[in-house]
C-alpha cells in the first residue's frame, strides 16, 4: 500500500521521475480523481487532494529537492533535523572515509572527539575554526483559528530576546517551524543555529479539525428543521448563509465547499460539514397544545428498526 505521506508514492513514479514523467502521472490521476467526476465520492475527493499536493511539490524543483533531503515534509512544511557523523564527515576539509581499501582513513581520538563533539555542540574548532551554533527548541500555544487561518504571534525566550513567529495557513498540532539563524551562537565565527518551534493548538469551542476539513454541530430550531430555510453558519474565515431542506433530522450532514482550512502548501482548500442538531429550547405552551391535537398523516415509528432487530 502506498505511503500517503510520500509524493513519489502518491503519484506512483519513481525518485528519479523526470518533470514530464511527474506530469503524466498527475494528470492521469487528477483526470481520475476528480470530484467533478466523482459527485459525493468522499474517498475520490481525499484522493485528488492528495495528488494535487504530491505535484505541486514534486513540480517545484527547489521544494522537491529539500523534499528529497528531508528538510520539508510532504506538506512543504519544515522537519526538525539533528546533526549527524555524515554531516561531520563531509564538511571535514579534505578527510574521505570508507570500510577500507586504498581511500580508508585512520581516525585517532583526537578525530572522534571533534566528530562527536560537533554532533553535540562541545566540539573544538576544525579547519577553519567555525562551529555551527546549536538549534534550539521552543514550544508555543496558539489559538484554533490562528492556526487554520494563519498569524503572526509573539515568543519570549528563556533569556528575555522576543520572536516574531509567522504561523502559516493550516498549521497542525506537534508541527515543527524553523526559524533559521535564531538558535545559539556558533563559535569561531560559525554561523547561528535555527529555533524550532513546536506548535501546540488549543481546542475551539465548536470546530473540530478532521484534516483540512473543519465539522461542528449545529443547532437548529423545530420549525427550521420542519420548513427549512437559510440560518447562519460560523466559518473559520467568517459566518455564511446554508439553506437548510425542508424536513431535516438531527444528524442530518451537510457540506459548505471550500469552506475548512484554506488551501495551503499544496493542499486543496478543505471542506466545512455541519452537523444538524435540533433543539427544543424553552417550554412553549402553544407548541404543547398543538402537538396534543395534531395527528400526522401519515404515522411514524423513527425506533421501528431498532425494536425488529431486539
Amino acid at each position: 500500500m502506498a505511503n500517503l505521506d510520500d509524493p513519489y508514492q502518491t503519484l506512483g513514479i519513481a525518485r528519479s521521475a523526470t518533470p514530464d514523467d511527474i506530469r503524466r502521472a498527475y494528470r492521469k490521476l487528477a483526470k481520475q480523481h476528480h470530484p467533478d467526476l466523482n459527485p459525493g465520492n468522499l474517498k475520490s475527493e481525499e484522493a485528488f487532494k492528495r495528488v494535487s499536493a504530491a505535484n505541486e511539490l514534486l513540480s517545484d524543483a527547489d521544494k522537491r529537492a529539500r523534499f528529497d533531503r528531508g528538510e520539508i515534509d510532504a506538506g512543504g512544511q519544515e522537519q526538525a533535523q539533528g546533526p549527524s557523523y555524515r554531516d561531520y564527515a563531509d564538511n571535514a576539509a579534505g578527510r574521505r572515509y570508507s570500510r577500507g581499501g586504498p581511500e580508508a582513513t585512520e581516525w585517532n581520538a583526537e578525530d572522534f572527539d571533534g566528530m562527536f563533539g560537533s554532533i553535540f555542540g562541545k566540539g573544538r574548532p576544525r579547519g577553519d575554526g567555525r562551529i555551527r551554533g546549536q538549534d534550539e527548541h521552543y514550544s508555543l500555544t496558539t489559538d484554533f483559528l490562528d492556526a487554520i487561518n494563519g498569524a503572526v504571534r509573539r515568543l519570549t525566550l528563556p533569556d528575555g530576546r522576543t520572536l516574531d513567529v509567522k504561523i502559516p495557513v493550516g498549521t497542525t498540532e506537534g508541527q515543527v517551524l524553523r526559524l533559521r539563524g535564531q538558535g545559539g551562537a556558533g563559535q569561531g565565527e560559525g554561523p547561528s543555529g535555527d529555533a524550532l518551534i513546536t506548535v501546540q493548538v488549543k481546542p475551539h469551542s465548536h470546530f473540530v479539525r478532521s484534516g483540512n476539513d473543519i465539522r461542528l454541530i449545529l443547532p437548529i430550531t423545530i420549525s427550521e428543521a420542519v420548513l427549512g430555510g437559510p440560518v447562519q453558519v460560523p466559518t473559520p474565515q467568517g459566518p455564511v448563509k446554508m439553506q437548510i431542506p425542508p424536513h431535516s433530522d438531527s444528524g442530518t450532514e451537510l457540506r459548505l465547499r471550500g469552506r475548512g482550512v484554506a488551501a495551503h502548501g499544496g493542499h486543496a482548500a478543505g471542506n466545512l460539514y455541519a452537523k444538524l442538531s435540533v433543539v427544543i429550547g424553552t417550554p412553549d405552551t402553544a407548541l404543547e397544545e398543538f402537538l396534543t391535537q395534531w395527528k400526522p398523516q401519515v404515522p411514524a415509528n423513527p425506533r421501528k428498526s431498532m425494536e425488529e432487530r431486539q
